[in-house]
């Protein structure tokens, strides 16, 4: 493996041309320098990017994390109509689910697919897959049908956030990363909270079908957009694999660690997020990731995850604090809008702008720490774990605030500060974790991260929401059985799948479905804060340290030895 110099990490690849253009060179190359590289290890050639050019560039990639963001909030506002008109109030989870799932699924194939190939040729292809999943999901007339929109769908989403960030990671400089970072976390939120508030706006005028149908179109005018603003002959210079033919390429693929991962993520996935927990598919991924593993160990000659990364205690805890803290972040992006709507009785569209203030909070925080602080490479650990620390306050708050009674006022601050730490949080833990891993396996660790982030949706709507919906079932029941009214089984159905169904009752039936609800909300939001706190323990346990390629420590170390060596005989 090659080693990345100092300076690959110190000096921006993005740089300020003339008045109108910006000059894409790589930083000074390591001894196995590219084809393209001169006997000085710079690159032969210059990729002129215009300002007009780079413009589209921005757009297009803006509007594209911008729909990713969207196909997952968009559910919070739209699930009630779409389960009745499916016939799915019972698989009601799914609807969200098979998106998370297929997205992490695939995440973690993005680094090195980006590595072999072209980012800009992942990227497009991306977007074609997410515009045949939303042509699909829009014309659906099944569970089904829906199912499998919503899985290409969340497949082509998989490339698009982890190849954005892993651009910014090589292209901007120690001193604007952390603002590149927050800028491209603030689009992921800004898509999340306007996608609740515009869904919950159209979807009473024009149905749900037209919501995803318009996608397609956007998706691939962005596609089209960036195809055109990066230039054809842009390379990743510093990729070893930059000079193989196409053929080359596809040969160095490691197809069985591709389909043992893939298949191990989909069943474990599967298993944990229905109404229910499913023991084949649990069994089934156990069974599959040992062999991943002896795959990447012993038989892939290019592993999708080199056995470095796999080794890698700061990699390991990291992704697994990033599961536990988005979950628990997850608990407010699902259910404060849940809230919206049951307790205070809001219109969908008034119930997704609650959203706004807490995802303005998230992008807030990242840039704030972008801009002020992470201006430097090295470790962020103290940082990280303080304001992790800082997010199960504000949970548990909400577990005892999220009433029909509390100030909406005050409700909003603390939706904002959640998001707030968020923001901050999630760029900490970012950098720190490049500060932790070597620069040649970054694109590697940062799909897992994303990877890891998928998870905690899906874990988030699966355990989360299973944990919500049997406290809500219990409090219905009971308070049902409370009040002599029998015969309610029906109606606790769809009030467990449907909860714009509150707004629709009256007098005791009302008042206890908005009990039940505020009694799932405080214990989900309880279990938030406890899943919050393990986090913060696990984060403690990635330490501070540099990395250090011991490859290149090894064999300066052995060339010493035999210099030394070679002086006593000359002697």
């Amino acid at each position: 493996m090659t080693t990345a110099s100092s300076s690959t990490e110190r000096e921006p690849l993005l740089r300020q041309a003339g008045s109108s253009s910006t000059s894409l060179s790589s930083a000074p190359k390591s001894s196995n320098s590219l084809p393209g590289a001169d006997e000085n290890g710079k690159d032969a050639f210059t990729v002129k990017i215009s300002t007009s050019r780079g413009a589209l560039i921005v757009c297009s990639i803006g509007m594209l994390i911008f729909l990713q963001a969207t196909n997952i909030s968009i559910l919070t506002t739209t699930q009630s109509q779409i389960a009745a008109d499916l016939d799915a109030f019972e698989k009601a989870s799914w609807l969200t689910s098979s998106y998370l799932i297929a997205m992490s699924s695939m995440a973690p194939l993005m680094g090195r697919l980006s590595q072999l190939f072209s980012p800009r040729l992942c990227m497009f292809y991306s977007t074609i897959v997410i515009c045949v999943g939303t042509v699909i999901t829009s014309l659906s007339n099944s569970f089904e049908m829906f199912m499998v929109g919503r899985v290409f769908t969340g497949a082509g989403a998989a490339g698009v956030l982890i190849i954005a960030i892993i651009i910014v990671i090589q292209l901007a400089s120690p001193k604007n990363r952390g603002l590149y970072i927050g800028l491209v976390n603030a689009g992921m939120t800004v898509g999340v909270s306007l996608g609740a508030v515009i869904a919950g706006a159209l979807v009473d005028k024009i149905g749900w079908k037209p919501l995803f149908g318009i996608q397609a179109p956007i998706g691939l005018l962005a596609g089209v957009g960036l195809l055109a603003g990066i230039p054809p002959n842009y390379i990743a210079t510093r990729s070893e694999f930059a000079h193989l033919p196409l053929r080359g390429k596809l040969a160095r693929l490691d197809y069985s660690g591709a389909l043992t991962l893939v298949s191990t993520i989909t069943l474990f996935l599967l298993g944990l997020s229905g109404p229910r927990i499913l023991p084949t598919p649990l069994i089934s991924s156990a069974f599959l990731l040992p062999l991943f593993v002896l795959n990447e160990i012993y038989i892939a000659k290019d592993p999708i995850i080199p056995i470095m990364v796999l080794k890698s205690r700061g990699t390991l805890l990291t992704c697994l604090a990033t599961v536990g803290f988005m979950m628990a972040r997850w608990l407010v992006l699902f259910y404060t809008p849940v809230y919206s709507l049951a307790v205070r009785g809001w219109a969908p569209a008034a119930a997704g702008s609650i959203l706004i203030p807490t995802n303005a909070g998230f992008a807030s925080g990242g840039l704030l720490a972008g801009v002020f602080h992470i201006r430097r490479n090295g470790s962020f650990y103290l940082h990280s774990l303080i304001s992790m620390a800082i997010f199960p306050i504000t949970l548990l708050i909400l577990a005892f605030i999220s009433t029909a009674t509390s100030a909406w006022g005050g409700y909003v601050v603390i939706v904002f500060c959640n998001g707030l730490v968020t923001g901050a949080s999630l760029n900490y833990t970012l950098v720190h974790l490049l500060h932790l891993t070597l620069p040649e396996v970054h694109p590697i660790v940062l799909s897992l991260l994303a990877t890891f982030r998928g998870f905690a949706g899906s874990f988030g709507s699966a355990i989360g929401g299973g944990f919500f919906t049997r406290v809500l079932h219990r409090s219905l029941v009971d308070g049902f059985a409370d009040a002599g009214l029998k015969h309610r089984q029906d109606l606790i159905r769809r009030l467990v799948g449907s909860p714009a169904l509150v707004n629709h009752l009256e007098g005791k039936e009302q008042e206890i479905a908005i009990n039940a609800y505020e009694a799932g909300l405080k214990a989900l939001f309880l279990g938030g804060v406890g899943l919050a706190v393990l986090v913060v323990a696990i984060q403690a346990g990635t330490g501070w340290k540099e990395a250090v390629n011991t490859e290149a420590a090894t064999g300066a170390e052995e060339e010493g030895v035999e210099e030394e060596e070679g002086l006593i005989a000359a002697l």
